[in-house]
Protein backbone atom coordinates (compact mmCIF):
# COMPACT_ATOMS: atom_id res chain seq x y z
CA UNK A 1 0.00 0.00 0.00
CA UNK A 2 1.31 3.46 -0.90
CA UNK A 3 2.03 5.65 2.11
CA UNK A 4 3.26 9.08 3.15
CA UNK A 5 5.15 9.87 6.32
CA UNK A 6 4.99 13.51 7.47
CA UNK A 7 7.53 14.63 10.07
CA UNK A 8 7.72 17.95 11.88
CA UNK A 9 11.39 17.40 12.67
CA UNK A 10 12.85 19.35 15.56
CA UNK A 11 16.26 20.88 14.87
CA UNK A 12 17.59 19.66 18.24
CA UNK A 13 17.24 16.34 20.04
CA UNK A 14 15.81 18.09 23.10
CA UNK A 15 12.51 18.97 21.38
CA UNK A 16 9.78 16.53 20.27
CA UNK A 17 8.98 15.91 16.61
CA UNK A 18 5.43 15.28 15.39
CA UNK A 19 4.83 12.33 13.05
CA UNK A 20 1.85 11.53 10.79
CA UNK A 21 1.33 8.44 8.63
CA UNK A 22 -1.07 8.37 5.67
CA UNK A 23 -2.06 5.41 3.49
CA UNK A 24 -3.73 5.46 0.10
CA UNK A 25 -7.06 3.64 0.12
CA UNK A 26 -9.86 3.14 -2.41
CA UNK A 27 -11.52 6.28 -0.98
CA UNK A 28 -8.42 8.46 -0.96
CA UNK A 29 -5.74 9.21 1.61
CA UNK A 30 -6.40 8.09 5.17
CA UNK A 31 -4.60 8.99 8.38
CA UNK A 32 -3.31 5.78 9.94
CA UNK A 33 -1.48 7.42 12.84
CA UNK A 34 -0.57 10.86 14.14
CA UNK A 35 1.64 11.36 17.18
CA UNK A 36 3.44 14.22 18.95
CA UNK A 37 6.90 12.57 19.09
CA UNK A 38 9.05 9.82 17.64
CA UNK A 39 8.58 7.74 20.79
CA UNK A 40 4.78 7.94 20.80
CA UNK A 41 4.67 7.21 17.06
CA UNK A 42 6.67 4.03 17.58
CA UNK A 43 4.41 3.10 20.50
CA UNK A 44 1.40 3.61 18.24
CA UNK A 45 2.92 1.20 15.74
CA UNK A 46 3.16 -1.36 18.56
CA UNK A 47 -0.57 -1.02 19.14
CA UNK A 48 -0.50 1.28 22.16
CA UNK A 49 -3.11 4.03 22.37
CA UNK A 50 -1.89 7.59 22.79
CA UNK A 51 -2.66 9.64 25.86
CA UNK A 52 -2.53 13.23 24.65
CA UNK A 53 -2.64 14.54 28.22
CA UNK A 54 0.90 13.25 28.89
CA UNK A 55 3.99 15.30 28.17
CA UNK A 56 6.32 14.08 25.42
CA UNK A 57 10.09 13.99 25.07
CA UNK A 58 12.56 14.83 22.34
CA UNK A 59 14.88 12.32 20.75
CA UNK A 60 17.14 11.41 17.86
CA UNK A 61 15.38 10.26 14.68
CA UNK A 62 16.13 6.73 13.50
CA UNK A 63 14.92 6.46 9.89
CA UNK A 64 14.99 2.66 9.88
CA UNK A 65 12.74 2.52 12.96
CA UNK A 66 10.34 5.09 11.51
CA UNK A 67 10.03 3.21 8.24
CA UNK A 68 9.61 -0.20 9.88
CA UNK A 69 6.87 1.24 12.09
CA UNK A 70 5.07 2.57 9.00
CA UNK A 71 5.36 -0.80 7.30
CA UNK A 72 3.96 -2.57 10.36
CA UNK A 73 0.90 -0.35 10.18
CA UNK A 74 0.29 -0.24 6.42
CA UNK A 75 2.57 -2.82 4.81
CA UNK A 76 5.03 -2.08 2.02
CA UNK A 77 4.05 -0.26 -1.14
CA UNK A 78 5.33 0.88 -4.53
CA UNK A 79 5.31 4.53 -3.49
CA UNK A 80 6.60 5.86 -0.21
CA UNK A 81 7.16 9.55 0.42
CA UNK A 82 8.72 11.05 3.54
CA UNK A 83 8.08 14.79 3.92
CA UNK A 84 9.95 16.68 6.63
CA UNK A 85 9.99 20.23 7.91
CA UNK A 86 13.78 20.13 8.07
CA UNK A 87 16.61 21.60 5.97
CA UNK A 88 17.94 18.81 3.73
CA UNK A 89 20.67 18.85 1.12
CA UNK A 90 22.88 16.60 -0.97
CA UNK A 91 25.86 18.60 0.32
CA UNK A 92 26.71 19.70 3.89
CA UNK A 93 24.61 22.64 5.10
CA UNK A 94 26.77 25.53 6.33
CA UNK A 95 24.31 28.43 6.04
CA UNK A 96 21.47 29.79 3.95
CA UNK A 97 20.73 27.95 0.74
CA UNK A 98 19.17 28.93 -2.57
CA UNK A 99 16.03 27.13 -1.37
CA UNK A 100 15.78 29.33 1.75
CA UNK A 101 16.25 32.51 -0.26
CA UNK A 102 13.71 31.42 -2.87
CA UNK A 103 10.94 30.73 -0.36
CA UNK A 104 11.72 33.90 1.60
CA UNK A 105 11.59 36.00 -1.56
CA UNK A 106 8.20 34.55 -2.56
CA UNK A 107 6.53 34.38 0.87
CA UNK A 108 8.49 36.72 3.15
CA UNK A 109 6.08 39.59 2.49
CA UNK A 110 3.31 37.36 3.81
CA UNK A 111 5.12 36.62 7.06
CA UNK A 112 6.61 33.29 5.96
CA UNK A 113 10.34 33.88 5.54
CA UNK A 114 12.55 30.85 6.20
CA UNK A 115 14.81 30.50 9.25
CA UNK A 116 18.51 30.31 8.40
CA UNK A 117 20.04 26.86 8.91
CA UNK A 118 23.64 26.47 10.04
CA UNK A 119 26.26 23.78 10.50
CA UNK A 120 25.01 23.28 14.07
CA UNK A 121 21.25 23.63 13.60
CA UNK A 122 19.97 21.26 12.36
CA UNK A 123 23.48 19.93 11.80
CA UNK A 124 23.75 16.22 12.44
CA UNK A 125 19.97 15.74 12.54
CA UNK A 126 19.73 16.75 8.88
CA UNK A 127 22.51 14.35 7.97
CA UNK A 128 20.83 11.50 9.88
CA UNK A 129 17.64 12.09 7.88
CA UNK A 130 19.26 12.31 4.47
CA UNK A 131 21.79 9.52 4.95
CA UNK A 132 19.41 7.24 6.84
CA UNK A 133 16.60 7.46 4.33
CA UNK A 134 19.07 7.27 1.42
CA UNK A 135 20.27 3.95 2.82
CA UNK A 136 16.62 2.83 2.72
CA UNK A 137 16.29 3.76 -0.96
CA UNK A 138 14.79 7.24 -0.67
CA UNK A 139 15.97 9.91 -3.12
CA UNK A 140 16.11 13.52 -1.99
CA UNK A 141 13.72 15.57 -4.13
CA UNK A 142 15.76 18.49 -5.44
CA UNK A 143 14.77 21.07 -8.02
CA UNK A 144 14.07 19.53 -11.39
CA UNK A 145 13.05 16.15 -9.97
CA UNK A 146 9.48 15.30 -10.90
CA UNK A 147 7.46 13.01 -8.66
CA UNK A 148 6.79 9.50 -9.82
CA UNK A 149 6.36 6.13 -8.22
CA UNK A 150 9.18 5.21 -5.92
CA UNK A 151 10.69 6.45 -2.69
CA UNK A 152 11.20 10.16 -2.11
CA UNK A 153 12.49 12.34 0.73
CA UNK A 154 10.95 15.80 0.46
CA UNK A 155 11.63 19.02 2.37
CA UNK A 156 8.80 21.47 3.01
CA UNK A 157 7.98 24.49 5.16
CA UNK A 158 4.54 24.42 6.82
CA UNK A 159 3.96 28.18 7.05
CA UNK A 160 3.66 28.86 3.27
CA UNK A 161 2.04 25.44 2.81
CA UNK A 162 -0.70 26.60 5.19
CA UNK A 163 -1.18 29.77 3.14
CA UNK A 164 -2.08 27.51 0.23
CA UNK A 165 -4.14 25.06 2.29
CA UNK A 166 -6.28 27.78 3.89
CA UNK A 167 -6.11 30.29 1.04
CA UNK A 168 -4.77 32.76 3.58
CA UNK A 169 -3.18 36.08 2.68
CA UNK A 170 -0.82 36.13 5.67
CA UNK A 171 0.98 33.76 8.04
CA UNK A 172 -1.48 31.65 10.04
CA UNK A 173 -1.27 32.41 13.81
CA UNK A 174 -1.09 28.91 15.27
CA UNK A 175 2.32 28.72 16.99
CA UNK A 176 2.24 28.31 20.78
CA UNK A 177 5.32 30.43 21.50
CA UNK A 178 4.07 33.37 19.41
CA UNK A 179 0.71 34.05 21.08
CA UNK A 180 1.79 37.27 22.81
CA UNK A 181 2.93 38.56 19.42
CA UNK A 182 -0.31 37.48 17.73
CA UNK A 183 -2.63 38.86 20.40
CA UNK A 184 -0.75 41.38 22.59
CA UNK A 185 -2.62 42.43 25.69
CA UNK A 186 -4.94 39.41 25.73
CA UNK A 187 -5.04 37.22 28.82
CA UNK A 188 -3.61 33.72 28.79
CA UNK A 189 -7.11 32.27 28.78
CA UNK A 190 -8.13 34.31 25.73
CA UNK A 191 -4.93 33.39 23.89
CA UNK A 192 -5.56 29.70 24.59
CA UNK A 193 -9.05 29.96 23.10
CA UNK A 194 -7.81 31.82 20.03
CA UNK A 195 -4.97 29.37 19.48
CA UNK A 196 -7.31 26.38 19.70
CA UNK A 197 -9.62 28.08 17.21
CA UNK A 198 -6.72 28.29 14.74
CA UNK A 199 -5.75 24.67 15.38
CA UNK A 200 -9.33 23.58 14.77
CA UNK A 201 -9.53 25.64 11.58
CA UNK A 202 -6.41 23.93 10.20
CA UNK A 203 -7.64 20.46 11.17
CA UNK A 204 -11.07 21.06 9.63
CA UNK A 205 -9.42 21.93 6.33
CA UNK A 206 -7.00 19.01 6.48
CA UNK A 207 -9.92 16.65 7.08
CA UNK A 208 -11.29 17.63 3.67
CA UNK A 209 -8.08 16.23 2.16
CA UNK A 210 -7.30 13.37 4.57
CA UNK A 211 -9.81 10.88 5.99
CA UNK A 212 -9.91 9.63 9.58
CA UNK A 213 -7.68 12.22 11.23
CA UNK A 214 -7.68 11.36 14.93
CA UNK A 215 -6.23 14.37 16.74
CA UNK A 216 -8.43 15.20 19.76
CA UNK A 217 -7.92 18.86 20.63
CA UNK A 218 -8.60 19.66 24.29
CA UNK A 219 -11.28 22.02 25.52
CA UNK A 220 -9.96 25.48 26.27
CA UNK A 221 -11.11 25.34 29.90
CA UNK A 222 -9.08 22.13 30.38
CA UNK A 223 -5.81 23.80 29.31
CA UNK A 224 -3.90 25.29 32.23
CA UNK A 225 -0.73 26.31 30.37
CA UNK A 226 -0.07 27.28 26.76
CA UNK A 227 2.89 24.91 26.46
CA UNK A 228 0.42 22.03 26.85
CA UNK A 229 -0.72 22.84 23.30
CA UNK A 230 2.77 22.46 21.79
CA UNK A 231 2.23 18.70 21.28
CA UNK A 232 -0.89 19.43 19.22
CA UNK A 233 0.92 22.07 17.18
CA UNK A 234 3.70 19.58 16.35
CA UNK A 235 1.17 16.92 15.36
CA UNK A 236 -0.68 19.41 13.14
CA UNK A 237 2.60 20.36 11.46
CA UNK A 238 3.27 16.69 10.73
CA UNK A 239 -0.16 16.41 9.10
CA UNK A 240 0.59 19.50 7.00
CA UNK A 241 3.85 17.85 5.91
CA UNK A 242 1.91 14.72 4.97
CA UNK A 243 -0.57 16.81 2.96
CA UNK A 244 2.37 18.32 1.09
CA UNK A 245 3.31 14.73 0.22
CA UNK A 246 -0.10 14.25 -1.39
CA UNK A 247 0.42 17.36 -3.51
CA UNK A 248 3.93 16.20 -4.38
CA UNK A 249 2.60 12.93 -5.76
CA UNK A 250 -0.15 14.75 -7.65
CA UNK A 251 2.44 17.16 -9.08
CA UNK A 252 0.46 20.13 -7.78
CA UNK A 253 3.54 21.62 -6.22
CA UNK A 254 6.48 23.90 -6.95
CA UNK A 255 10.10 23.73 -5.85
CA UNK A 256 12.41 26.47 -4.63
CA UNK A 257 16.15 25.88 -4.71
CA UNK A 258 18.61 24.11 -6.95
CA UNK A 259 20.02 20.71 -7.81
CA UNK A 260 21.44 20.30 -4.28
CA UNK A 261 18.44 21.23 -2.13
CA UNK A 262 14.83 22.25 -2.65
CA UNK A 263 11.87 23.28 -0.52
CA UNK A 264 8.52 22.11 -1.92
CA UNK A 265 5.34 24.17 -1.51
CA UNK A 266 1.90 23.20 -2.91
CA UNK A 267 0.57 25.30 -5.74
CA UNK A 268 -2.56 27.36 -5.30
Amino acid sequence: MDFILGIDAAWTTGQPSGVALLARTANGWECVAVAPSYETYLERADGRLLDWSLSVQGGTPVPDDLLKAAQRMVGSGNTAVVVADLPLSLTPIRGRRSADDGVSKRFGGRGCAVHSPSADRPGRISEIFREGFADLGFRLAVRGKEANRGKWLVETYPHPALLRLLNSSYRVPYKVTKTTRYWPGDSKEVRIRKLLTEHERILNRLEKEIHAVDLPLPRADHVRALNHLKRFEDAIDSLVCAWVGIRFLEREIESFGDEKAAIWIPER
